[in-house]
């Protein structure tokens, strides 16, 4: 629920994706990555993925990404450049923040939108807003769930969107592993070291 309903604001509020646009989503294959890829497609996007590895780049492209890039032996603002014919992308989708958000902005086409809605390379640090014009006039978003689930009808919309998408098969859920409640501390180690793919439970 929490990273479905992130994936369905992102891609329907924060920013709306339309046919044809082209996104750039961080970490795609992650729990969130991966419902992000798959509903960016449903919504008729053509999608980048960034990953680390070439299973990554497997999973990523099973959800729907048109293309990968290996961000650990790739320069990934050059790569969108050459994938997007130098246009750039109309949105960012970037969970990693601190390590990713420079090269994220000059990813962008004009008027593209950074969407930074997680740090986990840590928070981004103060910076001067006039980049923004310099880059295209682009627009910068800093969204929470919270505010995105703010009423019941809210949350009755992105939780039934979720729900029918996996009753029909048109959204896939990826358990990448499975913790007991006692041994939560891995679990934290396993997403920390940035091996994990798909969605971490813990079981009680």
């Amino acid at each position: 629920m929490l990273q479905g309903m992130t994936a369905h604001y992102l891609t329907h509020t924060t920013y709306p994706l339309k046919p044809n646009d082209t996104a750039l989503i961080h970490a795609a294959a992650g729990g969130t990555g991966l419902l992000l890829v798959q509903i960016s497609k449903l919504l008729g996007a053509r999608v980048i993925g960034t990953v680390s590895t070439e299973e990554k780049a497997q999973l990523a492209r099973a959800a729907g990404a048109d293309m990968t890039i290996n961000y650990a032996k790739e320069d990934f603002a050059a790569e969108v450049r050459t994938l997007t014919d130098g246009k750039g992308v109309n949105v960012v989708y970037d969970s990693v923040g601190k390590d990713t958000y420079e090269k994220s902005l000059e990813c962008l086409a004009p008027l593209g939108t950074l969407v930074i809605f997680g740090q986990a390379s840590g928070p981004v640090p103060p910076f001067d807003t006039a980049v923004l014009n310099a880059k295209g006039s682009l627009s910068l978003a800093r969204p929470s769930l919270t505010h995105n689930v703010a009423s019941h009808a809210d949350v009755i919309w992105r939780a039934g969107d979720l729900f029918k998408w996996i009753e029909t098969g048109k959204l896939t859920l990826n358990i990448g592993k499975t913790f007991s409640l006692a041994d939560a501390a891995n679990a934290h180690r396993e997403l920390e070291s940035r091996r994990s793919v798909g969605k971490i439970l813990l079981l009680p």
